[in-house]
């Protein structure tokens, strides 16, 4: 439910700050005080269309901030998840919108900034606002098939879930049935290619890692002269007069004293000893590697060779010789769906028929199940049109398979099923069936949105719903009937109604007086929650007009306590 609602600057309100309780709520007051900016506030919350024409005269910007409370597993959390929003159940969700003066627009929710398109997937959630000839989606044709399966979810969503995943598969079947067709004659082209490369790089009998090793070689080739010339020189040092021969004489001067000082001179002669073997060890390594040293030209030239010919391969397959064997093998597993192709476009048809029979099946399942659906629905919306003084009125859903469009097969299996729906209605004896936007009566047609309403506002879990002057063109025991579905209505959600009527205005729980006023120049809206003799006079005054009289008054008194009673009775 929506708990506060505040408004800056929007139209002729300057500054509103409206608290709101559960329940039926409606707004009243006299025509042109401003109740349908309130609806236009909501509106915008719910991701509206804005523009520079509802900010205040000589303002900047216009502000609407409205406080959510929704329970905890609401879809709407799921929503605000997916864009990003972190919420959680067991606080407040705030939603703010600015207008400004240039037609730009800022929306928030919880304080992150988003988009037009990601608060309008929140509000669709949130609100729900119906207008005497507003079309909603229950008006809208390519929307009834989603509602029907909404109204027996438990049967239908298991079965239309399987259905999907049938279609998904039929459908990836299919594309790749095309692909193959027509890809006929680039695939032999290909054919021929992917020989050629299959054979040029399988000619070369690469090895992975092979080029590093390569190099390596080379680089010692190349340096052969240079490394055997530096090595035997260093050798030579080491085993010459001033080297090993020198040190050793050294140890020998050391070792004759060492005992005179054993203290100092023992552990200085360790070091000397340690360091003359390492640096013999060292000697006899060179000397190995300095006899191993290859001076091979051959060698050399055969590894250049090899290094060109990876080189050239490298620019058409790969950076490494890895991924030239990878691509290998990958070009050869098409080369045998290309040489194969016959089989496999008979594997793949005989795949699609099999599934599409699936899909049939499944399908023909979905849509008995709907229409199972439908004659419950038709059976119940009718029953709330009786109970709304249109008693004669007749409602169905109308199937129309997509075969029986002749539109081929990729109509013919559509990802929602087998059907299109489309909700139909007669409201008087003798007239057909017709699309529920062909009804021209405006009091008929809040009468049928308020009794599909009733029926969706249980399944469809939309907290608030915001009805716009409904009850327009309607009166007495038809009014009376209205008052008292939206006073039932309100026990599965929140409803708010902007009315004229005072059987209606008398059923509420909470009662809202817009009220304008002109100060100096300008004009000031304000909205105020009229209780006890407030809500008498205000009731008084839908009566009887400007002439508020105690035979009004009585009568108001009168019409509260029996709809008082009618509530009681009805929650009973």
């Amino acid at each position: 439910m929506i708990t506060e609602l505040t408004i800056r600057n929007l139209a002729v309100i300057e500054h509103i700050t409206v608290s709101f309780r559960n329940g039926f709520s409606v707004l009243t007051g006299e025509t042109g005080a401003g109740k349908s900016i309130i609806i236009d506030a909501l509106s915008l919350i719910a991701g509206g269309r804005g523009s520079a024409e509802l900010v205040r005269y000589g303002c900047e910007k216009a502000e609407i901030e409205a406080q959510f409370d929704i329970q905890q597993g609401h879809p709407v959390y799921e929503v605000l998840a997916k864009i990003g929003i972190d919420t959680a159940a067991d606080e407040h969700l705030i939603i703010r919108r600015e207008v400004t003066a240039q037609g730009k627009s800022t929306s928030r929710i919880n304080g992150q900034l988003v988009n037009m398109t990601m608060l309008r997937e929140v509000g669709e959630w949130l609100v729900n606002i119906h207008g005497q000839h507003e079309h909603q989606s229950l008006m809208k044709t390519e929307a009834h098939l989603h509602w029907l399966d909404l109204f027996d979810s438990e049967r239908i969503v298991p079965v239309r879930s399987q259905y999907e995943q049938s279609y998904d598969r039929y459908s990836a079947l299919r594309k790749e049935l095309r692909h193959l067709e027509e890809s006929s004659k680039q695939a032999l082209q290909m054919a021929d290619l992917y020989r050629f490369q299959i054979e040029e790089i399988g000619a070369a009998k690469l090895k992975i890692g092979e080029d590093e090793s390569l190099l390596e070689e080379k680089r010692k080739l190349s340096n052969a002269e240079k490394l055997f010339q530096n090595v035997a020189d260093s050798y030579d040092v080491l085993y010459g007069s001033k080297g090993l021969t020198a040190i050793a004489k050294a140890v020998q001067k050391v070792g004759d004293v060492a005992g005179v000082d054993s203290a100092v001179l023992n552990p200085l002669l360790e070091q000397m000893q340690s360091a003359y073997y390492q640096l013999e060890d060292a000697a006899f390594q060179l000397r190995d590697y300095r006899d191993g040293i290859e001076f091979n030209p051959a060698r050399l030239e055969e590894i250049e060779d090899r290094l060109s010919l990876i080189a050239t391969l490298r620019r058409k397959y790969g950076d490494d010789v890895g991924e030239m064997i990878a691509y290998a093998e990958r070009i050869q597993q098409e080369l045998l769906l290309i040489e194969n192709k016959d089989e496999t476009i008979k594997r793949i048809e005989r795949d699609t028929e099999r599934e599409k029979e699936i899909l049939l099946t499944v399908g023909s399942k979905l849509s008995k199940l709907r229409q199972d659906a439908a004659k419950q629905l038709a059976g119940g919306i009718e029953a709330e049109l009786k109970a709304l003084h249109m008693e004669r009125t007749r409602f169905d859903v109308s199937f129309r398979r997509y075969d029986d469009l002749d539109a081929g097969d990729s109509v013919y299996l559509s990802r929602n099923g087998l059907d299109e729906a489309e909700f139909l209605i007669s409201p008087n004896p003798g007239e057909p069936l017709r699309p529920l936007a062909k009804i021209a009566s405006g009091g008929e047609m809040s009468r049928i949105m308020l009794a599909m309403k009733s029926i969706f506002a249980r399944v469809d879990r939309i907290p608030v719903l915001v009805f716009d002057e409904v009850d327009t063109g309607v009166s007495g025991r038809a009014a009376q009937a209205i008052a008292e579905k939206m006073s039932e209505l309100s026990r599965y959600c929140q409803v708010f109604s902007i009315t004229h009527l005072p059987q209606v205005a008398c059923m509420a729980d909470s009662h809202y007086l817009i009220q304008k006023t002109v100060q100096g120049d300008r004009t000031f809206t304000s909205v105020e929650d009229v209780r006890d003799v407030d809500r008498v006079r205000e009731l008084a005054r839908m009566l009887g007009g400007v002439e508020v009289t105690e035979t009004t008054m009585n009568h108001a008194r009168e019409m509260i306590a029996l709809a008082d009673e009618k509530k009681m009775n009805t929650n009973a």
